[in-house]
């Protein structure tokens, strides 16, 4: 795509933190405060948020990343923050006990109880050719996909359900009667990722395989300039791709796949920023499915800093995930960031995991928006007194 879209979109999102210049006027010891206002503030606005850079999800292997189960990836992010702040006042030989207060909210425990389990079997069935051209041939990634699955079925068709990740299927599986007969000769419970088009909309979706009565979940937050063109008159005046992306409708609900004991929430790819979305999915399931393509990113970092955040939402949650791509990373995670096993980058793999349901709820998620709003109350308080 060129350098300047990127380097647009920089600028933009670091425009957001200007205000964090106002920490002169007000002290530093609002600059916690300013900073997570500014943070949740870039997680939704404009088009929905740009909330993958949040510092919570630099937090995963952190001693304390259980604050997110108690107050949130907000929580999270705010600890990131006082925490250097600490370290300032020590710089400066103005210590107080006031910014690691909030830190004794780790003393709330969240240790679920595991109800039953489930067997997946995970596909990655890798692409013909990485970038923006990925799915140029659609079929393909299908038949990536479908060998693969034949293959591993026929060492052992013991497995609870079968996950395909997103684009796994960028043919419609209801007009193709190749893909649709092909897809109706797998016997275990098998979710996929289609694309599908429904008169003139064309939806993104997580698909419960069932020949007489599939069930279907549609993407609810769709990617702003990849699923669909914000400001399109303008956008075209920076790239001359932008024609290539055809607008998506977004669904408008969360779905549940019930497959034995699982209840299973599919979650697709860039829905995994969105707060009230993951806590929705979270309340309804007692397990997580994200379903995500990186081969649009090629060999980048994108799929390694989508697993990070994919770590954070199954602390904050308190749900064992089960996240598939088409090239790579795909995982399981359990509850408390830990990542259980993994494939690797740029090639076909097939991960086969036990996954313990949990149906309890996080106080974070019992919490609901009051998390966010006790985090901004605890520094506001620390703003106020230290500075006092």
């Amino acid at each position: 795509m060129g350098s300047v879209p990127w380097i647009i979109l920089a600028l933009g999102m670091s425009i957001f933190y200007l205000p964090l210049a106002l920490v002169s006027r007000w002290g530093i010891t609002a600059y916690p405060l300013l900073f997570i206002l500014l943070e949740e503030l870039r997680n939704r606005f404009p088009f929905g948020g740009f909330g993958w850079v949040r510092l919570a999800y630099t937090q995963a292997d952190s001693p304390y990343s259980h604050l997110a189960a108690i107050g949130g990836a907000s929580a999270l992010s705010a600890a990131v923050v006082l925490i250097a702040l600490l370290i300032y006042k020590f710089s400066t030989r103005t210590f107080s006990v006031l910014p690691i207060l909030p830190f004794v909210l780790i003393a709330i425990p969240f240790n679920p109880t595991i109800s039953a389990t489930t067997n997946v079997l995970m596909i990655q069935g890798n692409v013909p050719q990485l970038g923006l051209d990925f799915n140029s041939r659609a079929k393909a990634v299908f038949s990536n996909h479908l060998e693969r699955t034949n293959a591993e079925l026929s060492k052992d068709p013991n497995v609870d359900f079968i996950l395909w990740p997103e684009n796994s299927v960028d043919v419609d599986p209801f007009r193709n009667t190749d893909v649709k007969q092909s897809l109706d000769l797998i016997q275990q419970p098998l979710i996929i990722g289609a694309i599908v088009n429904d008169g003139e909309r064309i939806l993104n979706t997580s698909i419960l395989w069932d020949k007489d009565q599939p069930q279907i979940y549609v993407k609810q937050h769709l990617t702003p300039f990849g699923e669909y063109m914000p400001l399109r008159s303008l956008a075209r005046v920076v790239s001359p791709l932008v024609d290539k992306v055809e607008d998506f409708s977004a669904g408008s609900k969360t779905e549940i796949f019930t497959i034995g004991k699982a209840r299973i929430a599919p979650v697709i790819c860039y829905e995994l920023i969105d707060d009230e979305l993951l806590r929705q999915a979270s309340l309804g399931s007692n397990i997580l499915a994200v379903q995500t393509n990186s081969a649009t990113f090629g060999m980048s970092a994108e799929s390694a800093q989508q697993l990070a955040i994919t770590r954070i939402r199954a602390i904050e949650h308190g749900r064992n995930i089960v996240s598939v791509s088409t090239t790579g990373y795909s995982a399981v995670i359990d509850y408390t960031g830990k990542v259980v096993e993994q494939s690797s980058m740029g090639m076909a793999a097939t991960i086969r995991a036990d996954v313990g349901l949990i149906d309890e709820q996080t106080p974070r998620d019992a919490a609901g928006d009051w998390a966010l709003i006790g985090v901004l109350a605890a520094l506001f308080v620390v703003a106020r007194r230290a500075h006092a």
